[in-house]
């Protein structure tokens, strides 16, 4: 029997009914026999990182235990991107239907070409560190920072919350 794993995921979209991808996403995600404890943060919108002539982005973070390991989750998210739209054209901070990023793969650090864990950037990105707040306020990283001093020192960059959160069990 495989052991159970939390992980936390960053969810963003900019083209599209983006609130409805986020959530067809989760529902996707749910409905996987690996993935239970699905949870969900408040969405918020967000500036765009990189190049500013793009619509502003919805983002959320979910939390769930999986059986998948690391690249399989990788495979799994990028098949739901691809579901939704998500095209691979090569470039960073571009317009895209869906974005599924692991953030954190229980307190495991990860580095090879296809996947870095804990995500590169997700203590500069207020969009990552808010909604990853709601669901985890005492969280701390696998390098023993915390959550509440990461977000201490970022500023909320005018993200608005749209939604309260939900949660979704599978």
């Amino acid at each position: 029997m495989m052991e159970w794993t939390q992980c936390y995921i960053g969810l963003g979209s900019n083209l599209g009914d983006s609130e409805q991808t986020l959530s067809d996403a989760m529902k996707a995600l749910s409905n996987e026999p690996e993935i239970r404890h699905l949870a969900v943060s408040s969405y918020y919108q967000s500036k765009p990182h990189g190049p500013q002539d793009q619509p502003d982005y919805i983002n959320a973070v979910a939390r769930f235990e999986t059986q998948l390991l690391p690249l399989l989750l990788l495979d799994r998210l990028q098949a739901i991107e691809t579901k939704y739209g998500r095209v691979r054209a090569g470039e960073r901070w571009t317009a895209r239907t869906l974005d599924l990023d692991i953030l954190l793969f229980g307190q495991q650090s990860i580095e090879n070409t296809r996947l870095q864990v804990p995500h590169r950037w997700m203590k500069q990105r207020e969009f990552v560190l808010y909604p990853l707040y709601e669901l985890a306020p005492d969280l701390l990283f696998p390098d023993g920072s915390s959550l509440k001093e990461c977000l201490s020192g970022v500023s909320d960059n005018g993200l608005i919350r749209l939604t309260p959160p939900s949660s979704l069990h599978s």
